[in-house]
């Protein structure tokens, strides 16, 4: 979210990396860029700091040059059910370590959400059908890009053992319910943003308070930029099954309690 969580993924993602000995990162970045959507720029700048795939969201082309840039960089991804004429792909297959594929995927939520988007459910369901765990991948995990929390658990639901991970981003705000579903597929409503968390959703507090107070505009909204909290969540997988083995919330610098991670 803004200049404050660009600086915390530069500074702060290789060396949590290192300390945690992860294989794969995939990162969200659609607020990155002035806390609407991401440049070129920017994407570069996340992807030399250790990003594997960087996903979008609703915001995905609010920075023009991210309409062409996508198509060159297949490390970038956008909603599977956004618009068909939009550019670039919403899932893709990556290489890790040790030659082992994982499948990245994101889809858009229709709850309370400005403009509906293609049924986020049936979308999925076409690409985990076709990247079985423990055969053409070794992980998988789902972006449900999505504000409500109740749709985000019926995704995880419906992926449940057919993906890695199912994780929750856009609200901003990271959730208590990290854990495992029946089936074997590692959850949580929402990996919360890298960001300034004085502030409201990542924005200065002066113009949202404003605006809640007085239902008037005065300016327009910019990103927080204290000391930002690095937010997400960390997934342990077994190759053979691609199930989750392990997972626990990630929360390193900034306002935000601090996870006190196995590794």
């Amino acid at each position: 979210m803004g200049r404050s969580g660009r600086r915390a993924i530069i500074e702060g993602l290789g060396p949590l990396k290192q300390r945690l000995g992860v294989d794969f990162t995939v990162v969200n970045g659609e607020n990155a860029s002035g806390g609407m959507g991401l440049t070129a720029g920017h994407a570069k700048l996340l992807l030399d700091a250790g990003a594997d795939c960087i996903t979008l969201g609703d915001h995905a082309f609010d920075q023009k040059d991210m309409l062409s840039f996508i198509d060159s960089e297949p490390r970038i991804i956008r909603p599977l059910n956004y618009s068909k004429a939009a550019p670039g792909r919403g899932a893709r297959v990556f290489d890790a370590t040790r030659g082992r594929k994982v499948l990245v995927a994101q889809i858009l939520g229709q709850v309370f959400m400005k403009r509906p988007f293609d049924d986020p459910f049936s979308a999925i369901d076409v690409v985990l059908r076709t990247h079985t765990l423990g055969g053409l991948v070794q992980a998988s995990v789902v972006d449900i890009h999505a504000e409500a929390t109740s749709e985000k658990m019926a995704i995880g639901h419906w992926c449940d053992g057919r993906a890695s991970l199912v994780v929750g981003t856009h609200t901003h705000v990271p959730t208590a319910d990290t854990m495992i579903l029946p089936r074997g597929t590692g959850y949580q409503s929402d990996a919360g943003m890298c960001g300034d968390y004085d502030s409201v959703i990542g924005m200065d507090k002066a113009e949202p308070l404003r605006r809640f107070l007085t239902g008037m505009s005065s300016e327009r909204f910019t990103p927080a930029e204290g000391e930002a909290t690095l937010a997400g969540v960390l997934v342990t997988t077994d190759d053979r099954t691609g199930k989750a083995t392990a997972i626990e919330a990630v929360r390193a610098g900034g306002k935000l309690s601090q996870t006190h991670l196995s590794a």
